[in-house]
């Protein structure tokens, strides 16, 4: 702790730049690990436990299914290669577990001897007229730094900056954006959004002030990436703290209707390269109810630290709730509660937090409004960037955003967005720079200058990592020249990227005219 303090109070002493990277994501590893081999000082502060955000809390994966593998580039394919090279083989591993990825993680970190902070979270920023001089942590810490990265998917460092930035659903017309603002497009699901006594069930909303292509300030759904398991040392599902068998009424009435339904009816279980026996969970689209709690997000973006303890037990409680409900009540065929009962927790992941992950999988929260806005044009229809630091292909992909009751005994899941990226497209280095007169010592990689629609296929670890690194590059650069971080030499930050092998143009690979379909 006495080293921590030394890079701390005493950041300036040695001349060496000094970054500060706030949130070790795995955009936040990206950003740190870049730095350092720039020769920076950095510092990286964790709010959890753990490094790693969601790849070490569940998301097993590197979407080369949804995106162009070949776009991959950089520390994220140096991250897949070594992971690869944990499981004995020689090609990149795009499908791993939580506990490899971390150890990978946490290998990359320490080799070039980056301090971390556990379980810190920002309080206040201080700032001479646009340059952040320190911030004061929960812990109480004083950090002080030349450039600060903030990587977190909440974007705190970002907002307590005064940097300006939004959340939500921007109108169709806002950007131009095809895709964007209330989408009520998918097909109703034949169950009463109603209680018995004709209340709207928590949850849902009523379609009567709702219109196709308007702004909303709802957020995508938020859930955990359970990690579980058939084998026979499997830890059983623990009870929620709080129960509420009235939560899954919606369930109960599909369930009469519907009794031969199985788990994958409900939950999305991918196997991917997994040991046998272990699975991986996650929402599933348009199921009556999934692990997704819808309006249980609402107002996350800008919820204090207490609050969004509230929101995370919430989340907890509904999952552990879902899986409790399918096993024990009995309302559930008991087929289907057979089958729940042969699965508990993956008993190698999560260990000091009982086997349940870390993060709450937040898609989305706020987004910068920084020196360029990514909308929808720049996915499809402008894809070229001459300040370009990296490439981007995931399809643009956003999960349900509300349950709208659409009369007495139908509902829709509202908000979602699935759209394939045919050809790569170029990320602009302004994205991820906020207007020099709010801030001239912050870079912002993941949660990035984006309407909603253009943030849903940046919003992916692998996408994030590869802005993580350019931002690690970039900030070296602003504190060895003394630059704001809006006057670098582009130029010279995309040959230092280039040279990192990290692909850019998007000209360059052969995708181009290849269908890959």
């Amino acid at each position: 702790m006495a080293i921590l303090m030394l890079y701390a109070l005493g950041s300036h002493a040695s001349g060496e730049p000094t970054v500060i990277v706030y949130g070790a994501t795995p955009g936040g590893i990206s950003a740190a690990v870049a730095a350092a081999r720039q020769g920076a000082k950095v510092i990286l502060i964790e709010q959890t436990r753990h490094v790693g955000g969601m790849n070490t809390s569940g998301i097993g994966t590197a979407e080369t299914e949804h995106m162009i593998e070949e776009t991959i580039s950089g520390i994220p394919l140096e991250v897949y290669t070594r992971i690869g090279k944990s499981y004995g083989s020689n090609k990149p591993a795009f499908y791993f577990e939580s506990h490899v990825a971390e150890k990978i993680f946490l290998d990359m970190l320490g080799e070039q001897h980056i301090s971390i902070i556990y379980q810190a979270y920002v309080d206040k920023v201080n700032k001479k007229e646009n340059a952040i001089q320190s911030i004061v942590l929960s812990n109480g810490k004083t950090i002080r730094g030349d450039v600060f990265i903030d990587a977190t998917y909440e974007g705190d460092l970002m907002a307590r900056a005064g940097v300006s930035y939004t959340y939500g659903r921007e109108s169709r017309s806002q950007y131009n954006e095809s895709l964007a603002g209330i989408r009520l497009l998918d097909k109703p699901i034949d169950v009463s959004p109603y209680d018995d006594n004709g209340h709207l069930l928590p949850g849902f909303v009523e379609a009567k002030n709702l219109t196709n292509g308007e702004a909303n300030k709802r957020i995508i759904n938020y859930n955990f990436r359970v990690m579980m398991s058939t084998n026979a040392d499997r830890v059983p599902f623990p009870a929620p703290l709080h129960y509420d068998p009235n939560r899954f009424i919606t369930l109960k009435r599909l369930l009469t209707a519907q009794p031969n339904m199985k788990l994958t009816d409900i939950i999305d279980i991918y196997s991917w390269n997994y040991p046998p026996g272990k699975y991986e969970t996650n929402n599933k689209q348009n199921a009556v109810i999934s692990l997704g709690l819808f309006g249980g997000n609402t107002g996350y973006p800008d919820a204090d630290y207490q609050k969004r303890k509230q929101i995370y037990q919430d989340h907890k409680d509904w999952t552990l709730g879902l899986l409790y409900f399918l096993q024990h009540d009995p309302s559930v065929p008991k087929p289907l509660r057979d089958e729940v009962n042969h699965y508990g927790l993956a008993p190698d992941e999560f260990k000091d937090n009982h086997n349940f992950p870390y993060y709450l999988y937040v898609r989305e929260a706020r987004r910068m409004i920084g020196s360029y806005l990514q909308t929808q044009r720049d996915i499809f229809d402008e894809p070229k960037k001459p300040d370009a630091i990296a490439l981007g292909s995931h399809f643009v992909d956003c999960h349900h955003v509300q349950k709208v009751a659409i009369s007495k005994t139908q509902y829709i899941n509202e908000g979602r967005i699935w759209v394939k990226v045919e050809q790569p497209y170029e990320l602009s280095y302004r994205i991820i720079t906020p207007k020099q007169n709010e801030c001239t010592n912050l870079l912002v990689p993941v949660c990035a200058s984006a309407s909603h629609v253009g943030f849903c296929s940046i919003r992916v670890e692998v996408t994030w990592m590869q802005l993580g690194q350019a931002a690690g590059v970039a900030a070296t650069m602003a504190a060895k020249n003394k630059k704001p971080v809006q006057e670098i030499d582009v130029k010279r930050l995309q040959e230092t990227l280039k040279e990192a092998g990290v692909l850019l143009n998007r000209d360059e690979q052969h995708w181009i005219n290849n269908d890959k379909s």
